[in-house]
């Protein structure tokens, strides 16, 4: 199972960016599907979660900016981020909780970070 994270760019502060990350790798089973943010030197903090029954959680410093959503269909989760700031600059990482075919455990994986640089 692949997590594969696009989206990021260089935006001007107010701008607006959509990250997507996509789930491949034959048979599983999705369950919370999140997106982290690493700036340099720090740590990465979780920024939004989405349950496969769709609900919603956010850090605060981004509530009412940023949109978590999914398409459990097509396994493709999304985050869109409006009014970015300076301080939303990081690397994005898309993460998801998944039984993958054959198991019948939980595990975590991760897809490789999508740079967002808020900038004038």
């Amino acid at each position: 199972v692949q997590l594969q994270a696009s989206g990021g760019g260089l935006v001007q502060p107010g701008g607006s960016l959509r990250l997507s990350c996509a789930v491949s790798g034959g048979r599983f089973v999705v369950g919370d599907m999140r997106w982290y943010r690493q700036a340099p030197g720090k740590q990465r903090d979780l920024v939004a979660r989405i349950t496969r029954a769709g609900a919603t959680t956010y850090a605060d410093s981004v509530k009412g900016r940023f949109t978590i959503s999914s398409d459990n269909a097509n396994y493709m989760i999304y985050l869109q981020a409006n009014n970015l700031k300076p301080e939303d600059t990081g690397a994005y990482y898309c993460y998801a909780r998944i039984v993958p075919g054959g198991s019948f455990d939980w595990s975590d994986y991760w897809g490789k970070g999508t740079q967002v640089t808020v900038s004038s």
